[in-house]
């Protein structure tokens, strides 16, 4: 009998049974989420439409979602660029909800009020911006194999806002780093890396000049990497660093920076994948997330894209996953985003910076209707 038996026995573990529904053609078990009791329970999220085309992109993610009936609702507040400060109505709602979505905000250039988008980062210590620049399927670009994670310190270096006129025609502005900022966006970035069977982290700085500023933050970067010996760890000034992100993107994995030149590693890359419309972002802290457009460059677009209602929300729609992810909504998130790349591929609808003409609605209609 047990002769008999081994042979069947090994049959069942090679070709599973089919699926319920799935007939044959060998189709194996999918291990599924299991929620707690109550995870599917709507969730609130505030919505801060922005300037420019932001009234637009995040127009477009309310549709999506009403369409695929994902489990949450928006609390949407009315905020500028051009306001003295973000009203405390609107802090107290992310702090209550813990999540927000966010169109651009403008920041004013030169003098006038500072910018709300480090308000808000410093005001609920989202202190780790995260944005995935990765080649889209079917989108034509010069570079292949891209996949790079920058994740960028947020909260202090030279957004730290300590500036002073020394004298008439003297400005003194300060570049702040600490090690406790700079060893949390390292920890971080390796905890990234490790939970997301990522190999290699890269540090970027510029500590052959700021051999202090910048060399605490490598100090830092070199203690945490000791911790996790399965990824390897190497670093790169920032100048050469563009060098490389423009000849060899290939060769990066996760990347992390302090403030500054994240910003600018973030949106080089964007460039070689396809602009900043289809870079999704994020900005966490240890209670709180605000996920918007992954590169910051032309975030609120101009007004033509706004008249003419041309705006790319391919970019927040992938950041709406993301979204998805944090709220422990994995399967809305994976419905959602392959529906966006669905349409990408299929080229016929894509609006200008993508090589076509399409609105944002029409976009937007499309997704919907890769939603099944």
């Amino acid at each position: 009998m047990a002769r008999r038996s081994a042979p069947l026995l090994r049959r069942l573990l090679s070709s599973p049974p089919p699926l319920p529904g799935h007939g044959g053609g060998g189709a194996r078990r999918t291990v599924t989420y299991m929620p707690r009791p109550g995870d599917g329970t709507p969730r609130p999220v505030t919505l801060i439409p922005g300037d420019g085309i932001g009234p637009l992109v995040t127009g477009a993610v309310q549709q999506v979602m009403e369409a695929m009936h994902a489990p949450l609702y928006f609390e949407s507040y009315d905020v500028h660029g051009n306001m003295p400060a973000v009203p405390p109505a609107v802090i107290d709602s992310i702090r209550r909800n813990k999540v927000c979505l966010k169109g651009g905000l403008a920041t004013p250039v030169g003098g006038g009020v500072s910018s709300l988008n480090m308000q808000l980062r410093k005001e609920l210590d989202l202190y780790a911006s995260l944005v995935n620049c990765a080649n889209v399927p079917g989108l034509p670009t010069r570079h292949k194999n891209v996949d790079i994670v920058v994740i960028r310190e947020n909260t202090e270096g030279e957004y730290s806002g300590l500036e002073h006129e020394v004298v008439p025609g003297v400005v003194e502005s300060l570049k702040v780093i600490t090690k406790f900022c700079s060893e949390r966006i390292a920890k971080y970035a390796f905890e990234y890396a490790y939970l997301n069977n990522r190999k290699k982290v890269t540090a970027v700085h510029k500590a052959n000049i700021m051999k202090l500023a910048d060399g605490l933050f490598l100090e830092s970067c070199r203690e945490i990497a000791a911790k996790y010996p399965s990824i390897e760890y190497n670093e790169i000034i920032v100048d050469n660093c563009c060098m490389q992100l423009v000849s060899k993107p290939e060769q990066f994995d996760v990347m992390v920076t302090p403030n500054l030149y994240g910003n600018l590693v973030a949106n080089t890359a964007a460039g070689l994948v396809g602009g900043t419309g289809v870079m999704p972002g994020g900005n966490v802290g240890q209670d709180h997330a605000i996920f918007e457009q992954g590169a910051s460059a032309g975030n609120v677009g101009n007004d033509n894209l706004v008249e003419q209602q041309r705006a790319n929300p391919v970019a927040l729609l992938l950041s709406s996953a993301m979204m998805l992810r944090h709220l422990q909504f994995p399967s809305f998130a994976d419905r959602l985003e392959t529906a966006v790349k669905r349409v990408v591929e299929e080229g016929r609808y894509r609006t200008k910076d993508l090589g076509g003409d399409s609105t944002t609605q029409e976009v937007t209609d499309a997704v919907i209707a890769n939603l099944a």
